[in-house]
């Protein structure tokens, strides 16, 4: 999978969130937007996943020497944000479920090895509703590395996670296929590889 930004610009009214963004993303790379809080690296990810339309330049999404349209590209991506919402009516199982309905899971497992992989076996029958902050943050990253796709985008993935989950989170993390390329949005060093592709946002102002 490749994903070519051209003079890419997104603006609101008259203020530049960024403008002028060049950069191609290649399969088996991970890269690491950062940049203060507030500077635009979540707007950034969310026109790179195609959710929001940009102001200038082009977007290309290439897989196997084919074009993918924009109207497509989501259904070879993932995502996990603190602010993505999840079902709070469903327990664990239905929300797993529900979410591989419409992706394949990585590895061919079944439902109850990624429970067991999410290390949240025990809330199988637990309502959304009723998880912490962090267990919720951990089952969002769980459906984003479990999720057979090829491009993983991740907004300050260790928001709310303890010590303990932020180091399943660096594991699964380092244990992602060479296929993919991963996506993450953050100004703290531990939440991305030190061979990571640094792009600072504040060169895109």
């Amino acid at each position: 999978m490749r994903v070519t930004a051209e003079k890419l610009g997104k603006r609101y009214n008259r203020e530049w969130v960024f403008r002028n963004f060049d950069f191609t993303f290649e399969q088996g790379n991970t890269y690491a937007i950062t940049g203060p809080n507030g500077s635009g690296k979540s707007t950034l990810l969310q026109v790179l996943w195609g959710q929001l339309p940009q102001s200038t330049g082009l977007m290309k999404y290439e897989m196997n020497g084919r074009e993918i349209s924009i109207t497509e590209i989501f259904q070879h991506l993932s995502i996990a944000t603190p602010y993505m919402e999840l079902i709070d009516e469903f327990t664990l199982v239905e929300m797993v479920e529900f979410h591989f309905k419409f992706k394949k899971i990585r590895g061919g497992r079944t439902i109850e090895e990624l429970l067991n992989l999410m290390e949240l076996s025990h809330a199988r029958a637990k309502h959304i509703s009723n998880f912490s902050s962090g267990m919720k943050q951990r089952l969002k990253l769980a459906l984003a590395f479990y999720s057979d796709t090829p491009l993983i985008f991740l907004d300050e993935p260790s928001t709310n996670l303890d010590k303990k989950s932020t180091e399943w989170y660096m594991k699964n993390l380092l244990g992602l296929p060479n296929e993919c390329a991963v996506f993450i949005a953050s100004n703290q060093e531990h939440e991305y590889p030190a061979n990571s592709v640094k792009i600072d946002i504040m060169r895109f102002k």
